[in-house]
């Protein structure tokens, strides 16, 4: 009896060493694959395709479907600085005595955006500075501030003005700026322009 539970137990431990010795690795075997497996005996359908694209989540092109860098992140703050073309639409308003104001006769062709190390834009547009903030994604915020402008009637205006704007990865973008303004004996007036913008 006691030479059959030998015998039994012998054979129970060749049985488990043999069944897992033949106990191959699951996994992934295709090469090309992003979690390809090289340990792997047995493919067991998990095998995920490589996705490439920017994997840096304060980048304005973040791909959040990407596995694998292609070093393509664009970043919003970066974007923003340079010339840009524009095109601009504003209202126009008629002002007894003055006539018919508008805006689109005093835009350039071209608008500068620079920037300071605290991360806040410069927006040039003829000899008037903007100053404004864009975040990770593009939108352009310019909070309410004080500006300077002659409406081509040779006296220079105090404006407060305000808007925003949305620049995308292609290289364009759009801004929609108010500008509000007190004439005497007409009282507050308001401008809105819409700016398309392009590199």
């Amino acid at each position: 009896m006691i030479i059959n539970n030998k015998f039994t137990s012998i054979f129970f431990i060749i049985f488990v060493l043999t069944f897992s010795s033949c106990k191959k690795e699951p996994g992934c075997m295709d090469p090309n694959a992003f979690n390809y497996n090289p340990d792997a005996q047995v493919d067991d359908d998990s095998c995920i395709p490589v996705i490439l694209g920017c994997l840096e989540t304060n980048a304005i092109n973040f791909n959040s479907n990407a596995n694998v860098s292609d070093e393509s992140c664009i970043y919003a703050f970066d974007l923003a600085q340079g010339t840009w073309n524009i095109d601009s639409e504003c209202d126009e308003i008629d002002i007894p005595l003055l006539g018919t104001i508008s805006l689109d006769e005093q835009f350039p062709e071209t608008i500068e955006v620079l920037s300071d190390d605290n991360n806040v834009l410069f927006i040039e547009i003829n000899e008037i500075s903007i100053t404004g903030e864009i975040d990770n994604l593009g939108n352009v915020t310019v909070d309410e501030q004080t500006v300077s402008v002659d409406f081509g009637l040779g006296i220079p205006t105090n404006v407060e003005i305000e808007g925003s704007g949305l620049l995308s990865v292609d290289n364009t973008g759009t801004m929609n700026l108010t500008y509000s303004f007190e004439i005497p004996l007409a009282g507050t007036q308001s401008i809105e322009c819409f700016i398309e913008m392009n590199k």
